[in-house]
């Protein structure tokens, strides 16, 4: 049994016991993929991460755990570990191989030279239509209204599902059937509301072990895509989602994506951290 020091960081806020929380491990070797699920689960947070030597073109490397299954990649966490790693990287720059492959970020320093936050460049979504749509808007209750948009997927490491709703109240109203979410397998479905460069943001997914989310960078990205795709912002411009709200932990993202509706070119997600703590694992 070893020793294994980790860290938990607030995710898309900068005040302390809001956000989405994350525990970093900054130096995971020796454990196996068993082991970092069966911390994760322990931990039971929405995602866990364990920092690994670099293989390819990386500073580092990064396995990534919910409690229930491995993701290739996610948001809030990556972002989360590379303001944890920016207390020891001295650099401005930090690049992070996932198994959706390397990842860059750029770090935000205060006046003191601590790091506060990051921007990301995430891997391309691709996307297609649901095909299971009609079960998603039942377990969501919104058979009569529909989504405001085409209910799509977005793959970007989680695969994301985005249905539209009609205002902010009809968002905070939602009261999801987690039965029936739990049987649409290997997604997470993202409800969304807004206007202009102001969005609002629900994920709930059972699948990924995680009932409802307090801000996923991921879905974030994708829903830029989602939203500049079928014209409701333009290419290139920044957008705020406000996630979390429902759940007493607000959050806040900027992302913005880049292109053509048949051709992405990029996708940024950025936001702050701040951590909170600190600990000893024996495992």
């Amino acid at each position: 049994m070893g020793t294994y020091e980790y860290v938990v960081a607030d995710v898309f806020t900068d005040v302390p016991l809001e956000g989405n929380p994350t525990a970093v491990f900054p130096d995971a070797s020796g454990l196996c993929a068993g082991r970092m699920q069966q911390i994760a689960r322990e931990l039971h947070l929405s995602e866990t991460v364990f920092v690994l030597p670099p293989e390819l073109d990386g500073d580092i490397r990064v396995r990534i755990f919910t409690p229930v299954n491995e993701l290739p990649f996610a948001g809030h966490p990556t972002l989360g570990t590379a303001v944890v790693l920016g207390a020891s990287h001295e650099a401005k720059e930090l690049r992070m191989e996932t198994a959706k492959g390397t990842v860059s970020f750029e770090l935000e320093r205060d006046h003191d030279g601590r790091t506060v936050g990051a921007e990301m460049w995430q891997p391309l979504p691709v996307w297609e239509p649901y095909d299971r749509a009609a079960e998603l808007l039942t377990a969501l209750d919104l058979v009569d209204t529909g989504s405001t948009l085409p209910v799509e997927v977005y793959d970007n490491g989680p695969r994301h599902v985005f249905v539209g709703l009609d205002g902010v109240p009809a968002l905070s109203s939602l009261e999801p059937d987690q039965r029936l979410l739990a049987r649409l397998p290997d997604m997470a479905a993202n409800c969304f509301a807004g206007s202009g460069t102001r969005w609002r943001l629900r994920m709930f997914s059972p699948a990924y072990g995680v009932v409802e989310d307090a801000a996923t960078g991921s879905a974030a990205g994708a829903l830029a895509v989602h939203l500049a795709r079928h014209g409701l912002v333009p290419f290139g411009e920044w957008i705020e989602i406000r996630q979390g709200v429902e759940m007493g932990r607000s959050s806040t993202m900027r992302a913005r994506a880049t292109g053509t509706p048949e051709r992405i070119e990029s996708v940024q997600v950025a936001g702050a951290a701040v951590v909170v703590a600190r600990g000893t694992l024996f495992a």
